[in-house]
């Protein structure tokens, strides 16, 4: 087992990476529930295969479950989930003391996340990952939101967890697809700060992705370290230190919006496409060294993850795209941050990028 702390003062919490965590869940939750009792919120798919192992474990404990099944998939983050789950929270009485524990990947992490941030002005809630993606991203850090008409996550809370919990043997029952786009977001805490561990991505990458639990325990590990720290020093990207967590996220919610936010291209496929093009664009303008953007679209490619525009089933021109980052939820004063690069491990924010010359940029790309 394996312990790593958000540092934020009197709201700090930990992050425990335990094989086999989800069987024992009930000792590690016993005392985030006080009245004997949790609401375990997930989806269908997660219902089928992790499910009875929580639950089992929290009968043991002694525990009420109450679970609450919600759909697959980008649209269950919507207005209209949101109000149904949180009315569903109230007519159980849940208390402001009480624990909602989110069992999933991003969606429900985000959905629950939000929910439990505005019932009652503020609820309590447990992170329980069950995708790469979620597990080294976004179960960390207290992001929570749901989608609108508008765009990607563009209505949410900064809202800490009192506990994740990360059992890396949930992965096994991850289609392959699922876990090459939460690879993604491993490979980029190598390229924001840590070239060393990017380089260890390059000759064990391929073990994380074929199931070598050691080699995913390390990349767990080392992932969530760098974004708990990086969350402690900015928890709401006052500094703009934690917008470097964003890299290839500007393109990639671009990209997303263009396939309307279906399975037709996973967030972190997004990504993987979004930081190969960060990493092109800034070769372009001659910060980075081409053979860096080279080595890291090299990397993605051979990991069955796309790096350009065509490689994610994208057709429209670089207005079409750049019109879209016009929604993004970073613009400020009319200008749009970006995360560029000056090599391997050298992650910066700029905001000197005209979207003009990034749609002339998507339209060679």
């Amino acid at each position: 087992m394996t312990s790593v702390q958000v540092p934020l003062g009197e709201r700090s919490y930990d992050i425990v990476i335990e094989t086999g965590a989800l069987d024992r869940a009930g000792e590690r939750l016993a005392p985030f529930a006080p009245r004997g009792r949790l609401v375990v919120i997930t989806d269908e798919h997660v219902a089928d295969t992790q499910l009875q192992r929580l639950t089992a474990s929290l009968e043991k404990a002694d525990i009420a479950a109450h679970t609450i099944v919600l759909a697959p998939g980008e649209g269950t983050k919507s207005w209209e989930q949101l109000a149904l789950l949180t009315d569903e929270l109230l007519s159980l009485g849940t208390e402001r003391g009480d624990h909602i524990v989110a069992l999933g990947g991003g969606v429900i992490g985000d959905l629950v996340g939000f929910a439990a941030a505005i019932l009652k002005r503020g609820c309590n809630f447990i992170q329980i990952p069950t995708t790469l993606l979620a597990q080294v991203d976004s179960s960390v850090g207290g992001k929570t939101a749901i989608n609108s008409a508008a765009g990607k996550n563009l209505v949410g809370a900064f809202h800490q967890p009192s506990l994740v919990l990360i059992d890396p043997t949930v992965l096994d029952t991850l289609p392959p697809r699922e876990m090459r786009a939460g690879y993604a977001e491993v490979v980029k805490y190598g390229l924001i700060d840590d070239a060393d561990f990017f380089a260890w991505l390059e000759d064990h990458g391929e073990a994380v992705l074929a199931g070598n639990r050691d080699a995913q325990i390390h990349a767990i590990e080392t992932s969530v370290a760098a974004k708990a720290r990086i969350v402690g020093e900015d928890e709401t990207e006052r500094t703009g230190r934690r917008a470097l967590l964003n890299l290839g996220h500007t393109f990639g919610h671009a990209l997303e919006a263009e396939t309307g936010f279906s399975d037709r291209l996973l967030h972190g496929e997004a990504v993987a496409a979004g930081m190969a093009l960060a990493f092109a664009y800034s070769a372009r303008r001659r910060l980075c060294p081409g053979e860096d953007a080279a080595r890291v679209a090299d990397h993605l490619r051979r990991s069955g993850l796309p790096v350009s525009l065509s490689d994610a089933g994208i057709s429209a021109g670089g207005e079409t795209l750049a019109a879209h980052m016009r929604h993004d939820k970073k613009m400020e004063g009319g200008t749009l941050p970006f995360l560029l690069t000056r090599g391997i491990g050298q992650t910066f924010l700029a905001r000197d990028v005209d979207l003009a010359d990034i749609a002339v940029f998507l339209d060679s790309a």
